[in-house]
């Protein structure tokens, strides 16, 4: 009795916004921290992507799902960023890396309102399918293209 009730209540409490920056770096990862608000960080990808060349692909993200059920966690998404053409030179390249597609970001809430964008550079993520690929510098090419249309949306969400 004691053990559901203590569980109700903490399933009830909002979760702690831990941000994402004071727990970065990871190895690799570009972390970006913004004045803007979390609704605000989303939008503001999806109109620096479309300015790049991508579209927001995919997204996931439980804290709507979580509100649903009465629990309130920090605003919390991940956006899948790709385009067809990237598509068609990736299965080109190299069948397997297409199991990456698309790239994310991860877009999370931090405790003051504000937001951060993070993600692992889509180069890192591809290079491990470079040496399985038909054309090596393919795989390259396209992992840094991806990489400077990342650079370029985090530089314009940062101003």
């Amino acid at each position: 009795m004691i053990r559901t009730l203590a569980l109700m209540v903490a399933t009830a409490l909002p979760a702690a916004a831990q941000d994402v920056a004071d727990m970065m770096p990871r190895d690799g990862w570009v972390v970006t921290r913004t004045a803007m608000p979390f609704d605000g960080l989303v939008a503001a990808i999806r109109d620096a992507a479309a300015a790049n060349g991508l579209a927001v692909v995919t997204q996931a993200g439980p804290t709507g799902a979580a509100a649903r059920r009465g629990i309130a966690i920090p605003g919390n998404r991940v956006l899948g960023l790709f385009n067809n053409d990237l598509a068609v030179r990736l299965l080109q390249a190299s069948t397997p890396a297409m199991s990456e597609a698309p790239m994310r970001v991860y877009v999370t809430e931090n405790a003051d309102g504000t937001a951060t964008l993070s993600y692992e550079p889509p180069s890192v993520v591809l290079a491990p399918y470079a040496s399985d690929a038909s054309d090596p510098g393919t795989v390259q090419a396209i992992g840094a293209d991806l990489d400077a249309a990342f650079t370029a949306i985090a530089v314009e969400v940062a101003r």
